[in-house]
Order: C-alpha cells, then sequence, then structure tokens
C-alpha cells in the first residue's frame, strides 16, 4: 500500500529472516515496535482518512491551496504593525519644565538662555527634568543679576526641545512619576492575548474558521484606526488591549483553517514559512518607521492595507473539516468541488458521496471535554506546561537583554528578525528528526541558555548578550513549531479551543516572569524558568509524534493518538491489541508486520491461519 504523503510497505514474512543477522542485532528492541506503531498508523491515515482520498483526487497542493496559504502570508506581514507598535511610538524623550512664562519679560531670549534662567541644575550640571525655579514679577534684567532661588514642580507641563518628533511620551507627557512602562503596556497587551484567545477560540468552533477570521479584521480594522484618535495613554492601552485580542483571534483561527485544508509535509510547512513573514514584516516595519514625524500617522498607515483583508469575505473559503464534523455534509461537498474546480480536477462522485458525519454527537462537543475526556486532558495540560515554560524564558531573556544597556526596542526587533532564519532551519529539522526531538532540542537550548547566564560573570558583558541572542532565537522558532504541532495534533471539534489554552499559558508565562523580575531578586525569574523547562522536558515524551499522521477529527478519533509505553516488556498481545485500533489493518497484516518488527518472534504465538488449520488437522490425524 503506498500513499503520496504516508507511504506504507509491508514487507513479507521472510523478510525479517533475509536480513543478515548483524542488521537485525543492531535495531534496538523499543525502535522497531515504534516504527511499527508508525506504520499501522500510516496504513490508517490511507484507508480510514476519506478526506485525505479525496485531497489527492482534488490536488493536494494546487492553485487553490497555494492562493489559501498566500492570503495567510499577507496579516501576518500586516500584523507587525500592531504587534511592535509600542517600540516605536515610545522613543525616549528628553523632557523639561514649560517655562515659556519668562517670555513675557523677555521675548528675545534664545531657547538655550530661557533654560538656563528658569530650571535648576543637578550636581553634575544637567538640568533637572521635574522642576522649575518658581515664576516671579520682576523684570528681565533682574532676574538675571540676581537669579531665582525658589524651585517647584511643573505647573505649566512639559517641552521637549531636543524631539523632532510626536510620541505617545510626549503626546501625554509620560514623564516625571507618569512614565511609559514597557511592561505596564506588555501587560496590557498580554491580557489582550488571553482573553482573545479563549473569545475567539471559542468562536472559532462554534461559528466556524471563516466567520471568526472576518470578525478578527474588523476588530483590528476598528481598534488599529482607533488607536490614532486617542486622546489620553488610558485610551490608547484600551485600544492595544482591543486589537491585541483580534491579532491573536485572526492567528489561531487561520493557523487552523491552514492545516484542515492541507495534507502530509504541507501543513507544518504552511504555517512555518507564513509565521517567516512576522520576520520579514519587522524588517520592513524598522526601515520605514523611523521616518514617520507622528506616531499617528504609523497606526493610520499601517492600519489602512487591513481594509483589504474585507475582500476575504468572497475569497475565504470554509473548512471542509469542520462542517463535516458540524454535520454540514452538503456545504463540505460544495467547497470541496469549488476548490477541486481551481486546481482544474475532478473529484469523483463516488468519493464525495462517502462523507459522512465523523461520528455521533459531535457537535456536543465543548471546552468541558478538555476537562471530562481523559487524553484531550492529559495532552491539553503537557502541552500548557510546555508554552508557560516558553514564554517564562522568553519574556526572561528579553527583560535580562534591557539590564546590559540595550534599547527597550532593540531588546525585541533584533530577535525578531533573526526569527526567520531560524524558523527556516527549524523547519529541515522539523521534517528529518520528527516534531517532538526538533522542539525537545530547542526548548532544551533555550532553557539551559537561561540558566547559563547566571554563572557567566557580568564583566563579560558581549558573551551574556550572545548568549541571550541566542535562547531568544531558539525559543521564536520553537513557538514557531509548537504552533505547528498543535494545530496537527488537537482535533478539529476543539482545535482552535485548544490553540487558545495554550496560548492562554504562554501569557501567563510572560506575566509571571514581569512579576517576578519587578518585585524579586532578578535570577529568581531564571530558575523558576528552568525548574518549569525541567518539568516540561521530563513531561514532553507523553506527547505523540504527528509527522505523517492523518488529522483527528472528533474527540471519538483522538484516542488514535495515544502513545503507549514503548519499553521492552510490552507484550505481543499489547500490540495486537493496539493494531486493532485501525480498522484499515486486518489480523494477517498485523501479525506479519509484527513479525517483521519484533526482535524474537513467536512463531507458535503468531502463527498464520493457514499454519494453525495444518495445526490442527496434524492434531485430528494424530
Amino acid at each position: 500500500m503506498t500513499h503520496e504523503d504516508n507511504s506504507v510497505e509491508l514487507q513479507p514474512r521472510s523478510s525479517y529472516r533475509d536480513l543478515p543477522q548483524h542488521m537485525a542485532a543492531e535495531q534496538p528492541r523499543s525502535w522497531s515496535l515504534d516504527l511499527l506503531l508508525r506504520r499501522l498508523r500510516s496504513i490508517e491515515s490511507n484507508q480510514g482518512d476519506k478526506f485525505a482520498s479525496i485531497m489527492e483526487a482534488m490536488g493536494k497542493f494546487g492553485p487553490f491551496q497555494r492562493r489559501l496559504v498566500a492570503l495567510s502570508f499577507i496579516p501576518n506581514l500586516l500584523a507587525v504593525v500592531f504587534m511592535y507598535a509600542d517600540l516605536l511610538v515610545a522613543a525616549e524623550q528628553k523632557a523639561y519644565c514649560n517655562t515659556s512664562w519668562i517670555l513675557a519679560v523677555g521675548p528675545n531670549l534664545s531657547e538655550a538662555e530661557q533654560l538656563n534662567l528658569t530650571l535648576p541644575r543637578d550636581i553634575n550640571g544637567s538640568f533637572l527634568t521635574c522642576r522649575m525655579f518658581l515664576p516671579v514679577n520682576w523684570d528681565l534684567d533682574s532676574i538675571i543679576k540676581y537669579g531665582l532661588n525658589y524651585t517647584q514642580s511643573c505647573s505649566q507641563g512639559w517641552v521637549y526641545p531636543e524631539s523632532k518628533t510626536r510620541s505617545v511620551i510626549n503626546e501625554f507627557d509620560l514623564v516625571c512619576g507618569e512614565e511609559f512602562s514597557p511592561e505596564a503596556v506588555q501587560s496590557m497587551f498580554l491580557t489582550g492575548l488571553l482573553t482573545g484567545a479563549l473569545i475567539f477560540g471559542f468562536i472559532s468552533d462554534k461559528l466556524g474558521r471563516y466567520p471568526s477570521i472576518l470578525l478578527s479584521n474588523v476588530g483590528i480594522i476598528v481598534f488599529g484606526f482607533g488607536t490614532a484618535f486617542v486622546n489620553s495613554f488610558h485610551q490608547y492601552l484600551f485600544f492595544r488591549f482591543g486589537v491585541s485580542q483580534a491579532l491573536v483571534g485572526h492567528s489561531i483561527t487561520s493557523m487552523a483553517l491552514t492545516v484542515e485544508w492541507l495534507v502530509g509535509e504541507h501543513r507544518a510547512h504552511a504555517i512555518i514559512l507564513s509565521q517567516c513573514f512576522y520576520s520579514l514584516g519587522l524588517i520592513f516595519l524598522s526601515a520605514f518607521a523611523y521616518s514617520f514625524s507622528n506616531w499617528r500617522l504609523l497606526f493610520l498607515l499601517g492600519t489602512a492595507p487591513v481594509l483589504f483583508l474585507v475582500s476575504f469575505i468572497w475569497i475565504l473559503p470554509e473548512s471542509p473539516r469542520w462542517l463535516l464534523v458540524k454535520g454540514k455534509v452538503e456545504e463540505a461537498k460544495h467547497v470541496l468541488r469549488y476548490a477541486a474546480d481551481m486546481n482544474k480536477r475532478t473529484i469523483p462522485l463516488s468519493l464525495l458521496d462517502k462523507l459522512q458525519v465523523p461520528g455521533k454527537n459531535v457537535t456536543n462537543a465543548s471546552i468541558l471535554d478538555f476537562y471530562n475526556n481523559s487524553q484531550l486532558r492529559k495532552v491539553t495540560l503537557v502541552m500548557g506546561c510546555v508554552w508557560f515554560s516558553v514564554g517564562h524564558s522568553y519574556s526572561t531573556l528579553t527583560l535580562k537583554m534591557r539590564d546590559f544597556g540595550v534599547k527597550y526596542q532593540m531588546s525585541a526587533i533584533i530577535p525578531g528578525m533573526m526569527g526567520m532564519p531560524a524558523r527556516l532551519c527549524s523547519l529541515f529539522l522539523f521534517e528529518h528528526f520528527g516534531r517532538k526531538w526538533t522542539m525537545a532540542g530547542s526548548l532544551f537550548q533555550g532553557s539551559f541558555l537561561n540558566l547559563l547566564i547566571l554563572f557567566i560573570p557580568s564583566e563579560l558583558k558581549t558573551t551574556l548578550m550572545l548568549l541571550i541572542l541566542v535562547g531568544q532565537i531558539s525559543l521564536t522558532a520553537l513557538i514557531t513549531l509548537f504552533f505547528a504541532y498543535g494545530a496537527e495534533l488537537l482535533p478539529t471539534i476543539l482545535r482552535t479551543t485548544g490553540l487558545g489554552l495554550v496560548t492562554l499559558a504562554w501569557a501567563s508565562g510572560s506575566f509571571v516572569s514581569l512579576a517576578f523580575i519587578t518585585w524579586s531578586p532578578p535570577s529568581i525569574t531564571n530558575y523558576i524558568g528552568c525548574i518549569s523547562a525541567i518539568l516540561s522536558l521530563s513531561l514532553f515524551y507523553m506527547l505523540p509524534e504527528t509527522q505523517h499522521l492523518p488529522h483527528s477529527d472528533t474527540l471519538d478519533h483522538f484516542p488514535l493518538y495515544r502513545r503507549r509505553g514503548m519499553s521492552s516488556n510490552l507484550n505481543k498481545d499489547d500490540l495486537l491489541a493496539e493494531a486493532k485500533l485501525y480498522g484499515g489493518v486486518s489480523e494477517e497484516v498485523a501479525k506479519n508486520t509484527l513479525l517483521n518488527a519484533m526482535m524474537e518472534p513467536d512463531p507458535a504465538l503468531f502463527s498464520t491461519p493457514s499454519r494453525s488449520r495444518e495445526a490442527s488437522t496434524s492434531s485430528q490425524d494424530a
């Protein structure tokens, strides 16, 4: 049995005996058993997944799928404006008290003379930014002769003589006790991610991928344009909260829609390549953002292209897998025929007629199933633990970068730009070493560097910054990989809800990092990150490998992904019980495959029906 994505070759029973003895001995027992189960699952993917057969007839990656993937590139390119806007609209500003009162008596004073007469100086000779001399009713000559002695806090606002652009800092006077706090803004953005992941994950699974994406696009337009017209910093925070909800909703929903239209290796490729456009967008944004003289213009010009995304209402297809699990079989057939027409292919009616609702009572699935279904609960908890560790470690490394004098903007922009080559490299590892071990290696590397920086002397500033940067890049790639893995692993009926829950865990890890690094010794958050990483790595083995496996559409199909222990004490009866989970595998095929995979086959236990009949005949003759 062969398949384009999941090729399976069942060797005859004699093939094991034909192998040289030294080659057979070199194959570990656990590896052979693991290979067997992956073969069985590949057989199931070919024979049990009717949707995969339809995709093969329709064209696995034709013009329709390429257009769909390209449509996911554009939003990621534009989303960078809203994700990194805080880094660009809050550049450092040197503020001084507004002392224009002296111009009433000395209108010809230069700016330097005005500051020299009205502002007190610090011990080092620089002007104080939050104090001014008390205004007096003297004439200019008296002020110059006697000087001013009594100071007070700024009472008439602030001026920014060294600034040539308008930012949120000089727009809302975020100085002198009201300073712009990157941590506060990031906390508000993360809060939006938390609520948006839950809300849009629920909406997408209940109403569909199509309406959820359109709703998130409307949210980006409303809150994006609205940010350009706010009148206070609190309004700015509210609109940033709103746009972060829409961003995460669009991200997880478009990701689910993409993987549900693709099969085989195209699923992970599409997600990883799509997220590379975050890095590409950041490169373009960094090149052009500093040419904007007003921060409001950045949001206006950044939101305007999003209006194009409204056209998705005419060109964006609904997920046929979601339609099937919701019982909308005729609508699923319609979108499949539409996709086949674009690919200039024809789906045989015999295949379309086989489409049916993949289970009973599938529409009753809800968020409570993440608690009621033991397998789904286990997978979600492990993924949540890993996500918490990733979010915590990444946030910690970013905050550590600022301790070495790196500007707030550069500490996030540089790792974001370097994320593209890291993602492309991880794409190669993803396909050659599997999902699990590629992600485990990235998590170990990022967490190890998080711990290592505690033992490097602070004098080695360059070395520390290099280690932090490598750790950030590794975790950036891991975030993309885990999104792709989670989209493959979770069942269609609750895919976006599950992605929302694990995104909540990621944001929670960032929250904890912000809290501990602000209110506790800096080293505490590093140790917390390492402990959570060790726990995550110890639980990682519980997650299944999804490479070349079919989608799990309902909770009834989800147990197909369970991973039984592959220890050497796993007996043959257990393996046959595992094989019976896959309806497309006959008992004869399973037995023959087991004989090929196991080191010491037991012919008596795994005798074929023909041999059994011979043995029965011999016993009767006797």
